[in-house]
């Protein structure tokens, strides 16, 4: 009796609280749209993201900041109520709110308790449905997103990063910054915003990622009130753009102690290519696990050339990378530079060791799962491995094919990646 006891407690525990992500299909006024959805009972807690694709700061067009500003312009809550009130309805119930864009994709969110899921979703359809499109509102987040450009001017963190993204994609719309410039936002105007939301915020882009204490029945109702207020609209799949390779170096003088050198090159692999895994295992012992990385032994350790260096390969829908950064003393920007070209030269020509490679797959196999611990953070992870075109799990298969990498072809897919050494650089150092 007590073992069926136990048993019954464990399926309920399975079923209840580590439910694994699935995807499945809601049909709205004859739309077709994706859901992702996990059902997890250990917190009476349900989170909604209605996700946009190609609907970033990819769209802005010459508007630059365009995307960005809608974000901000959606925030400002409904017509009905206004910022004020709106925020304080939300607030007095402990619902999350929040509308933000990346690159590629817009995301409308919502969190809150699970008796008040209902009223969180509530408010987000009638913010969907009728914003505060206001010109009070609009030149209010004008205000702010000047402010916010005024401060960045002594960023120079944010100075190097956004030259060296205008070099590495010139000409394309991944060259310039997500908030705009000066003169973008300032010639931008309410229909702008209006516009971008009418075309870009509809059914036909858009991805529901759901989880929680919530049963799949209730969360299909939930995500079709909300999807019910928007309009059909039109989806085009996202370009891709390579990075530049001419190998380019920009010097920015401004009143600064310290040298902010960013650089990067073009990585020709696509997000959902078979060998991104060994991507991601060759980029971890270059640069990005930062003690213990070439990079960081190199400059760091052995020439006492920065306090930290790191270096990572990005891989996109609409772009794939190799970049990195570090900060050095004025006076020795160019030892730096040159560093960083030896290093990964020398990585390129004799690739890496059986002993990093060892530590990497420890490293790599022990931290995925605390990756994965929360709902928010599974469902993030189903949602990265559906819109980049891999099936749901595929993460878990990744780490056994990382766990089986064997040195011979680790080493022959890094010499088959020379076009990492095709370095751009862009330093902010002082006059």
């Amino acid at each position: 009796m007590r073992f069926f006891k136990f048993l019954v407690i464990s399926i309920f525990l399975i079923q209840g609280y580590l439910m694994s992500a699935t995807v499945k299909e809601i049909e709205v006024n004859g739309i077709k749209v994706p859901m992702i959805f996990e059902r997890d009972s250990s917190l009476p807690i349900i989170s909604m993201q209605v996700i946009f694709r190609n609907s970033g700061s990819i769209q802005d067009g010459q508007r630059y900041g365009l995307a960005s500003f809608s974000a901000k312009m959606l925030n400002e809550g409904t017509k009905k109520l206004g910022s004020t009130k709106f925020a304080e309805v939300l607030d007095d119930n402990a619902i999350h709110l929040n509308i933000s864009n990346g690159n590629e994709t817009f995301v409308c969110e919502i969190s809150s308790l699970k008796e008040k899921f209902p009223l969180a979703t509530k408010e987000l359809s009638a913010l969907l449905a009728d914003p505060n499109l206001s010109e009070q509102s609009f030149q209010k987040v004008k205000a702010m997103t000047l402010g916010d450009l005024s401060s960045k001017e002594n960023d120079f963190d944010y100075i190097a990063s956004l030259n060296l993204k205008e070099m590495l994609f010139k000409g394309t719309p991944l060259a310039h910054s997500s908030i705009g410039n000066n003169s973008s936002i300032e010639a931008l105007n309410l229909n702008d915003i209006k516009d971008f939301i009418k075309k870009h915020i509809v059914q036909k882009r858009a991805i529901i990622v759901i989880g929680g204490d919530i049963d799949i029945k209730d969360a299909k109702k939930y995500a079709k009130e909300v999807l019910s207020v928007l309009n059909e609209g039109e989806f085009k799949k996202v370009g891709f753009y390579e990075a530049n390779a001419n190998q380019e170096t920009k010097v920015i003088k401004k009143d600064t102690k310290q040298a902010y050198i960013y650089f990067g090159s073009p990585f020709y692999m696509k997000v959902n290519d078979k060998n991104a895994y060994k991507a991601k295992v060759a980029a971890f012992i270059l640069g990005s696990s930062g003690f213990g990385s070439r990079l960081m032994e190199g400059i760091r350790v052995k020439k006492g050339l920065a306090y930290s260096v790191y270096a990572r390969v990005n891989l996109n829908k609409s772009y794939s990378d190799f970049s990195g950064y570090l900060q050095t003393k004025v006076t020795t920007k160019e030892q730096a530079v040159k560093a960083v070209k030896e290093i990964i030269a020398n990585f390129i020509k004799n690739g890496v060791t059986e002993n990093e490679l060892k530590s990497a797959k420890e490293f790599l196999s022990g931290s995925q799962p605390l990756r994965v611990e929360t709902i928010s953070q599974r469902l993030n992870r189903a949602f990265f491995e559906y819109y980049r075109g891999l099936k749901l799990g595929y993460f878990n298969e990744e780490l056994k094919l990382i766990g089986k990498l064997k040195l011979s072809d680790l080493n022959h897919f890094i010499k088959e990646h020379p076009e990492i050494l095709k370095l751009t650089f862009s330093i902010v150092t002082k006059s």
